[in-house]
C-alpha cells in the first residue's frame, strides 16, 4: 500500500521477513514528510517476533532507524547506544539482536533497489549479500543495474 511492488510476490516471499531491506517506488499513501526528496522507499519487515507484533499492532508503517550515528557499526545491544538515550521516546530492551561477538551481526540489512524492473542495485551490502543476489539472479533472473 506505501510502495509500488513490481516484482513478483514470490520474491518478496524469498527475501521477507528478514535481513533485507528492499528499495521500490513509493505510493501517494505514503507519508511526504518521510524521504521527502526522493520517489523512493525502504521497506524491510525484519524476522524477529517483538518487532513484528509491533508492526501488526499500528496502523500505519513504522518508520524507524537503527540505533547508531550514521556511517558507524550497528548497535546489538540497548547499551551500546545509551549516548542516545536522551535524544529518543521510548527504548524497549528486548535483549541482543544476534551475535554480539560476530563482526557479520553488525553490518546491518542489505539493501537492494529494486525500483528499476528486471534490475537490481545493491546499495548496502549489509550481512544477507550472497544469498541476496543468488536469489535475484538465478531465480528471477534479475540483472544487476549498472551504476
Amino acid at each position: 500500500r506505501y510502495c509500488r511492488v513490481n516484482v513478483p510476490d514470490e520474491l518478496l516471499r524469498d527475501l521477507l521477513p528478514g535481513p533485507v531491506t528492499l528499495v521500490l517506488e513509493r505510493s501517494e499513501e505514503l507519508n511526504k514528510d518521510l524521504n521527502p526528496f526522493t520517489s523512493l522507499v525502504g521497506v524491510r519487515i525484519p524476522n524477529h517476533p517483538f518487532i513484528r507484533e509491533l508492526a501488526r499492532a499500528c496502523s500505519g508503517p513504522l518508520a524507524l532507524t537503527s540505533a547508531n550515528i550514521s556511517c558507524q557499526a550497528s548497535t546489538l545491544t540497548v547499551s551500546e547506544f545509551e549516548d542516545l538515550w536522551p535524544q529518543l521516546s521510548l527504548i524497549i530492551d528486548g535483549g541482543p539482536i544476534g551475535d554480539v561477538q560476530s563482526p557479520e551481526g553488525r553490518l546491518g540489512s542489505t539493501v537492494v533497489d529494486l525500483s528499476v524492473s528486471g534490475k537490481f542495485t545493491i546499495i548496502r551490502p549489509g550481512c544477507a549479500l550472497t544469498p541476496t543476489v543468488e536469489i535475484l539472479r538465478q531465480k528471477y533472473g534479475l540483472i544487476p543495474e549498472s551504476t
